[in-house]
């Protein structure tokens, strides 16, 4: 059989087709209009109508429901993102006097990061005023989450991307509703107005509050290693997170642990859900006359949402607890708990509530690994039965499950890594195979010990020993980290081309079987890698920061400090260190396209540069007429810029398009 049956195949395509039609949305070049967005939903709706007429064909009608999918989720997407919109500050001004409740503490490179709901911003009308805004505050912090604060701040609108392809933090701000970003200059003063008004501002001050608390008290009862690394786990808040130990866990793809997410909810869930029904199985009379995994199960439910309240309810917990919900509740009302069938509902959940998750990377890599984890589970236990190796037990087996679930979460999540973050951890897979076990058999009962004695206060002992457990992960992932070829940052980025057609192989492998899915998955990964290999790398960028990253000529990217920009760095390359300063005495570089000077000094003379060098690059501006030159006045006014030299004397710069305004992304004319 090389497919599954109808009713098993329409939940995935219908939840395929919906996640494609957000991402087109997303990723489209300019807004489309109502008109188009329902003339194209009612057209793939009666096209879905009467192919579901053509009795002969039945799987054409099967062929139109992504098609109707991918309609209502472009349509689903405009309506969310104009339902989002908020007053934003259109640009850089003077500093103003902010005044608003924190809401949260998040962790920056320059200090710590206040997440305030705005009550008044001087000079602004309500009407103007952004409903939240984010500001770095340098100097030490008197405040907490909860308080009302008022800070002198320099304000500016979300920043885009340096270069393309690269994050976009204004989708993310618009649906976020954060009017601004900025700094505060001296410190922020706590003030004495009381909480917001409405019910839902107040509870979520309420909980930000408690939340902070629980980080307070779990970093210092958890010991001063982990202490961090604790109190993240256990509240969601990183800012007691040692960077070192952040940059360890990312290096050596174990920065999963950090964002809550499913593993952090199906290891509550799974352990209060394991706790309660074996409890219950110890009562006699009760597991003779109950089905104890249905109260288990309704306990684990309650369990999770207590998780997704205390540890912040971001999106990517949201979205855990959404899967864990759609498990549970398939075992109280008698269905299979773990199939592709629940994979496809709780994609299909997601996509509606949050549909700018399809563009994300939390949300590719989270629903990549668990497709394919269940799509080789159940080939997997099809093969054992068909055998007549049913059931598993011991050490061995535990150890295939565990190497299998490693290979196949890091296999399908890999594309997704390349694409987004223009690396991969090359050793994640023995970090991931050295750590995992510490953390779901010892870290997890430690962390739901403490839970449990929190209410007598003997939590202490519990929440040390769980502190004592991370110690151990994070000398695993220190040690990964550190190791050569650690991370492997590849010499082009993945163009999005190539990560649809290496979706499609996961698609292929999740919707088919026998022949047919080692033709799809062969076909996706041969169409992914030759799209890729096509793509012509850029010999350097120079970004707003002022640093300019190039290609040398082994391959491997450099940062070089320039100029004192007041822009952002590229994300594709925010983990390299500065490895020479240009800015005073200028430099002579190779590139993997022909050589590059940058001047100390602006051009002075007559007569084009010209000693041999492909590309001449300007503190200020560049010599006009001239060939292979550029200027940081130009770059600055682009918003960064790509350069590809071709061996042979060419120079081709990406050019960027044309703006065309979508609602997180005005067009402003430059100055």
């Amino acid at each position: 059989m090389s497919s599954p049956d109808r009713r098993e195949s329409a939940p995935l395509l219908i939840a395929f087709g919906l996640c494609g039609g957000c991402a087109h949305y997303f990723t489209a070049l300019r807004e489309p209009g109502w008109e188009w967005l329902l003339g194209a939903l009612a057209g793939a709706a009666l096209a879905h109508l009467i192919a579901r007429r053509i009795w002969f064909l039945p799987f054409l009608s099967l062929l139109t429901l992504p098609l109707l999918a991918a309609g209502v989720g472009a349509s689903v997407s405009k309506w969310q993102s104009e339902r989002a919109a908020s007053p934003a500050i259109a640009e850089r001004g003077q500093p103003v006097m902010l005044e608003g409740w924190v809401r949260a503490i998040e962790p920056g490179a320059n200090g710590p990061r206040l997440r305030i709901r705005v009550q008044a911003i001087s000079g602004r009308a309500p009407s103007r005023t952004p409903q939240e805004v984010r500001v770095t505050h340098a100097n030490s912090l008197n405040v907490a989450p909860g308080r009302f604060v008022r800070c002198r701040a320099v304000l500016m609108p979300p920043p885009g991307p340096s270069i393309a392809g690269d994050y976009d933090f204004r989708r993310q701000a618009w649906f976020e509703q954060l009017g601004a970003v900025g700094y505060v200059q001296g410190r922020c003063r706590g003030g004495a107005l009381g909480r917001p008004p409405g019910l839902f501002a107040k509870a979520d001050l309420m909980i930000g509050a408690w939340r902070r608390q629980l980080a307070v008290h779990v970093n210092d009862a958890a010991g001063p290693s982990a202490g961090g690394f604790a109190a993240a786990l256990m509240s969601g808040d990183r800012s007691f997170m040692a960077p070192e130990d952040a940059e360890a866990l990312r290096g050596s793809g174990l920065a999963h642990l950090l964002a809550i997410s499913g593993l952090h909810m199906a290891i509550v869930g799974g352990l209060v859900y394991l706790i309660v029904r074996r409890g219950l199985a110890l009562v006699e009379p009760l597991a003779l006359r109950v089905p104890v995994q249905k109260p288990a199960a309704a306990v684990a439910l309650i369990a999770s949402a207590s998780y997704l309240v205390i540890s912040g309810a971001s999106i990517s917990t949201q979205r855990a607890f959404i899967m864990a919900a759609i498990f549970f509740t398939a075992i109280l009302i008698d269905r299979k708990a773990l199939s592709l069938r629940s994979f496809a509902i709780a994609m299909i959940a997601v996509l509606l509530l949050h549909p700018q998750s399809a563009v994300t990377p939390g949300f590719q890599m989270s629903f990549a690994a668990t497709g394919a984890l269940i799509a080789v589970y159940e080939a997997w236990s099809r093969r054992r039965s068909e055998t007549g190796r049913t059931g598993g037990h011991g050490f061995v087996f535990a150890a295939q499950s565990l190497f299998v679930t490693s290979v196949v979460g890091a296999a399908a999540t890999a594309p997704y890594a390349l694409y987004h973050f223009d690396r991969v951890a090359a050793l994640g897979l023995l970090a991931n195979f050295a750590a995992m076990p510490i953390v779901s058999f010892a870290s997890a009962p430690a962390a739901a010990a403490s839970l449990v004695l929190s209410p007598f206060g003997l939590s202490e002992p519990a929440i040390r020993a769980f502190g004592l457990t991370l110690e151990w992960v994070l000398s695993v992932a220190h040690f990964f980290a550190g190791e050569p070829g650690g991370g492997v940052i590849p010499d082009r980025a993945m163009p999005g081309g190539a990560l649809l057609a290496f979706s499609t192989a996961l698609a292929g492998l999740v919707l088919f079987r026998g022949t047919l899915r080692g033709g799809a998955v062969a076909a996706g990964l041969a169409a992914g890698l030759t799209i890729w290999w096509l793509a012509p790398p850029p010999s350097l960028h120079w970004a707003p920061s002022g640093d300019v990253y190039i290609l040398g000529a082994d391959r491997e990217y450099r940062r070089i400090a320039f100029i004192e920009g007041d822009g952002l760095g590229a994300m594709r390359y925010s983990d390299l260190d500065v490895s020479m300063d240009c800015a005073r005495a200028g430099c002579d570089l190779a590139t993997a396209g022909g050589r590059v000077r940058l001047h100390a000094e602006n051009w002075t003379k007559g007569a084009c540069p010209d000693n041999g060098m492909a590309l001449h690059l300007f503190p200020e501006a560049a010599p006009a007429g001239c060939p292979g030159v550029l200027g940081w006045h130009e770059v600055r006014a682009l918003g960064g810029q790509s350069v590809t030299l071709v061996p042979g004397g060419g120079v081709i710069r990406a050019r960027p398009p044309s703006c065309r305004p979508r609602p997180w992304r005005p067009c402003r004319t430059k100055p």
